[in-house]
């Protein structure tokens, strides 16, 4: 199939797949130029391309991505390693929402503190207060600071 076809299926662009190529991700056996120069990409693709799609849904970067085709690839790594890089990215995941709920529950107390000074100063400053009280920031802040 051509390039455009490829691209359509997956829900890829052009420029994507052609990224893949050049980064080797997609090889001889995925992809064969034709007489004409133009590219051809076997069911080989679809698959592959299925499984770099997969990759990247787990937050993998580009060489971590690399070396798990690789070892796909090479059929070298035994279950039991498999099964501790699971583990080890399903830590740095959990690790990763830790730190947004964090964040969230920031923006949610910054937004708390935002609506009520419009509609109740005094508490506002009240929640401000034990805020930095509760918080390793013990800072003073001019009325109407963020925080």
């Amino acid at each position: 199939m051509r390039i455009q076809e490829l691209a359509d299926k997956m829900g890829l662009t052009i420029h994507t797949i052609r990224f893949y190529e050049k980064e080797g991700l997609l090889d001889d056996r995925h992809v064969r130029r034709e007489s004409n120069n133009y590219r051809n990409y076997s069911e080989e693709a679809v698959e592959r391309l299925g499984l770099i799609k997969k990759f990247q849904s787990i937050g993998c970067s580009l060489a971590e991505l690399k070396e798990a085709l690789q070892e796909c690839d090479s059929n070298k790594s035994t279950n039991l390693e498999i099964i501790d890089w699971i583990r080890g990215k399903k830590k740095e995941i959990e690790s990763k929402r830790e730190e947004y709920d964090q964040m969230l529950d920031t923006l949610n107390k910054m937004l708390e503190y935002k609506t009520l000074l419009m509609d109740d100063p005094q508490k506002a400053q009240e929640i401000q207060r034990t805020w930095y009280t509760g918080s390793s920031v013990n800072k003073k802040r001019a009325p109407g600071a963020l925080f």
